[in-house]
């Protein structure tokens, strides 16, 4: 489908899902971040559902001011993937040893590692820049300072909710590695003190959601924000660079006779301009991309702040991950630039219910039963992931073909959550 423009109170809303069937709390919320005076457009993903003052799967540009609640909590989360050699023939018929070392290796919930990671004993994290990154942190804001030793031990650990890491297969039975995390607790703890700080301005008093509160471009405030901002979003980066590190260790280790290697070809069947089918080969790397952010982009000649929360950036031939539950398949894409979309798609299949509306209705029987083929916890500590507390992502990815081409589509053989 294409979007679907309903009306707004200073921009039309686009929309990439159909409003009837969006939850009237998101919608309501998608009418008020419209009257913000700053606004200058508003997309909404198909995996749209109710968040903290602005939806989850949206994406708000404003010129001059930035909402602290527009980026989420969780700043930077996203996800990483990579294409290993391993295919399915060389998987062992009981995944559990393989699951249990992953979790040996990445910390979940609310665990840490010992000792803070070192970089220079990882394959593929950059070591050049460590230092400053963490030489940065001294210029945070003063009020999450004392959680400094809790952030270098948290790097490179998982989290809990709906972070996972995932041991996939493709349509061709290729093996692929993937997960999804953010800026842990330092990254919250940022969030959190931000929003507070906007609430207090002048200018916010009388907003229609006190959560919507900015930050005006050109003020001391602005600036702290910024600051904190972008050394979180570089924090979640740097952590899903070092998980996956520490995910291909234990696959090197596993496999050690197939001697696996990393980033192969993706080949795929695509239309050229003539009509005809060919094959089109791709040498992606590991695929990272953010979807709770702030990015600085020019739209119509104006510079805008856009912010994606629940969404990944999707501008033409931009490669991103759209994941789908711990039962569902997940998608590799490439974005087509649609600049009606602010250059975005959708970053999973989005919720249909709350996590407490999920505990309640589904049982650790029903989660076993969702998840069967799956090697991963079948326990009550995780119904609320149950996948049919989520949208169907293959209805999500139908609303976006305008938005991204599918290159790969994967299913998951073990998933790992905290």
């Amino acid at each position: 489908m294409s979007y679907v423009e309903v009306p707004g109170a200073k921009v039309p809303i686009r929309m990439w899902a159909d409003p009837s069937t969006v939850e009237s709390g998101a919608m309501q919320q998608l009418q008020n971040v419209a009257t913000l005076p700053w606004i200058k457009g508003l997309a909404v993903m198909p995996d749209v559902h109710y968040g903290k003052g602005a939806t989850v799967g949206s994406v708000i540009a404003m010129h001059g001011a930035v909402c602290p609640a527009a980026v989420g909590v969780d700043i930077g989360c996203g996800m990483s993937a990579v294409k290993t050699s391993l295919t399915a023939n060389d998987l062992p018929g009981d995944l559990s040893r393989l699951r249990s070392k992953i979790e040996q290796a990445i910390p979940v919930g609310r665990g840490m590692h010992d000792d803070p990671v070192d970089p220079g004993y990882l394959h593929g994290v950059p070591a050049a820049g460590w230092d400053d990154f963490w030489a940065r942190f001294d210029r945070v804001a003063e009020a999450v300072k004392f959680r400094q030793e809790r952030a270098t031990k948290q790097m490179g650990t998982l989290g809990s909710g709906n972070h996972f890491v995932e041991f996939c297969l493709d349509e061709a039975g290729s093996v692929w590695l993937m997960l999804h995390s953010g800026s842990r607790n330092i990254g919250k703890e940022l969030a959190d003190f931000h929003i507070g700080e906007a609430q207090k301005l002048p200018h916010n008093q009388g907003l229609v959601d006190r959560d919507l509160a900015v930050f005006i471009a050109d003020t001391p405030q602005m600036a702290a924000y910024r600051n904190d901002l972008f050394w979180a979003q570089e924090y979640a980066k740097y952590n899903r660079a070092v998980m996956m590190a520490l995910f291909q260790d234990v696959v090197r280790k596993e496999f050690k006779k197939a001697k696996v290697t990393f980033e192969p070809v993706i080949s795929r069947q695509q239309e050229d301009a003539e009509g005809q089918m060919r094959t089109v080969e791709y040498r992606p790397g590991v695929i990272s991309c953010h979807h709770n952010y702030v990015s600085e982009e020019r739209y119509d000649g104006m510079d805008l702040l856009v912010t994606r929360k629940g969404a990944i950036s999707a501008g033409s031939g931009e490669w991103g991950i759209i994941p789908g539950s711990m039962g569902t398949e997940s998608y590799i894409v490439r974005g087509l630039g649609n600049e009606k979309s602010f250059n975005s798609a959708s970053h999973g299949a989005g919720r249909r219910m709350s996590r407490n509306a999920a505990k309640r209705k589904f049982t650790a029987k029903d989660l076993e039963d969702q998840t069967r083929g799956v090697e991963c916890r079948k326990d009550s500590g995780v119904v609320d992931e149950i996948p049919a507390a989520y949208k169907p992502i293959g209805q999500v990815m139908e609303q976006q073909k305008d938005l991204v081409q599918v290159v790969a589509k994967l299913k998951q053989v073990i998933c790992v959550k905290g």
